[in-house]
């Protein structure tokens, strides 16, 4: 919605808080955004450590994913609206000690359970944070950046599952799982702080952003279907990546820390390029990166078990992958019908229950035709999301190019 008076719409240009204050509690989001995703996938880089050490299957370690997810699903949207009287300033910094606290429970857990039972007061942080993270992060900016300033939020969350994942693989390596836990809990402590200490205090109607731009319900639904079956799709795989490496392509264990760094490395340089367009075509960006992300997914089912190609369909998923998260995070922000905040907390859920959905399937498919097969059934997943898309935008294209009638006169 534009500004009814020239007044008003310089009002609206003008940046509501100091920037550099604004651009400080920004990069604390984005580090509490990469701790609460790499923390939630974490087991997926180290199945082959946690499994033999609590004397349980891979498929029951990737469940600790698919649990997680589910606290996310259920715990969003009434978390965001019990806290939605209190300073966000100080909510976001509480997710945020959430994730150290449980995150140091899993580092010390003894048993499968008690290791389940630290995950779940962890999912309680990240089902508050990402209801309102967007929102609270959109409205320290100026309307004419918001676009960049989401994207560069979501920079952490890409960069969970493809850097966070494979550090954390890595610290797990050469120590133990319980250091790679311990280490996001010490870098979710430091975000916690700065985020109390920089971040302004603005409402959402202060900012500005307290409802969708371009409100549109049947948009929305379309964007929650799209995004439960590319992330049910994407995180099939990804959850049973290190798997697939070992057992597929034949990798070593011990270059497994090495190509998930490698593939994060690309989820960077394309993370940072996807912020550029968001402003001028977020629905086409999610368009490539769904393309990109079957052709994938097919690749590797089909080429995996060549080591080089499988590299190859490696970075390409990291590409592609990196590319979804802010496009559909903006996206949200865009079409909410409602209140924005509602409207990320219900695209929080639903990404979760992807995310979770993903698990769970993988580990079927993995119980019961080998981990080769996990790309397949995930390019089913996200080429459903991708002829989702196509239909939606085509459709949409069609209507507006439509004559419209005109009035007959008498």
């Amino acid at each position: 919605m534009t500004a009814s008076t020239p007044a008003a719409a310089a009002g609206l240009a003008a940046p509501p808080v100091d920037q550099r204050r604004a651009v400080i509690a920004l990069v604390a989001l984005a580090v509490s955004a990469f701790t609460f995703v790499a923390t939630e996938n974490l087991p997926g880089g180290l199945l082959t450590l946690i499994a033999p050490d609590l004397g349980r299957s891979t498929s029951e370690i990737g469940l600790l994913v698919t649990a997680y997810a589910a606290v996310v699903v259920v715990a969003s949207l009434p978390l965001a609206q019990v806290t939605r009287r209190f300073s966000r300033r100080y909510v976001l910094a509480a997710t945020t000690a959430v994730c150290a606290a449980g995150s140091l429970w899993s580092a010390f857990a003894i048993g499968y359970a008690d290791l389940m039972a630290a995950r779940m007061v962890t999912a309680l942080g990240q089902a508050l944070f990402w209801a309102i993270v967007m929102p609270a992060a959109a409205a320290l900016f100026a309307p004419a950046v918001r676009g960049k300033m989401i994207a560069r939020v979501t920079v952490g969350s890409s960069l969970g599952p493809v850097l966070g994942v494979p550090l954390g693989t890595w610290v797990g390596q050469q120590t133990n799982w319980r250091a790679a836990f311990l280490l996001f809990a010490v870098v979710s402590v430091a975000a916690c702080i700065t985020m109390a200490v920089a971040m302004p205090d603005v409402t959402l109607e202060q900012g500005g952003t307290a409802r969708g731009t371009h409100p549109s319900m049947g948009r929305f639904l379309v964007l929650l279907l799209v995004t439960v079956l590319a992330v049910t799709g994407s995180f099939m795989m990804i959850t049973f990546v290190t798997q697939f490496l070992v057992e597929t392509a034949g990798f070593p264990a011990r270059y497994l820390s090495v190509l998930l760094l490698g593939q994060g490395t690309v989820g960077v340089l394309t993370t940072v390029l996807i912020g550029q367009v968001l402003d001028k075509r977020p629905w086409q960006a999610v368009l490539v990166a769904l393309t990109l992300l079957t052709g994938t997914l097919v690749w590797l089912w089909g080429l995996g078990h060549v080591p080089a190609l499988a590299l190859v369909g490696l970075a390409m998923f990291g590409v592609a992958l990196s590319a979804i998260p802010p496009a559909l995070s903006f996206l949200s922000m865009q079409v909410a019908p409602g209140s924005t905040e509602s409207a990320s907390a219900i695209s929080s859920s639903v990404f979760n229950l992807g995310i979770g959905g993903g698990a769970a399937l993988g580990a079927l498919v993995v119980a019961r035709a080998g981990v080769s097969t996990v790309p397949l059934f995930g390019a089913v997943f996200v080429l459903a999301a991708l002829a989702v898309l196509t239909i939606h935008l085509w459709t949409t294209a069609r209507r507006a190019a439509a004559p419209r009638p005109t009035a007959l006169r008498p």
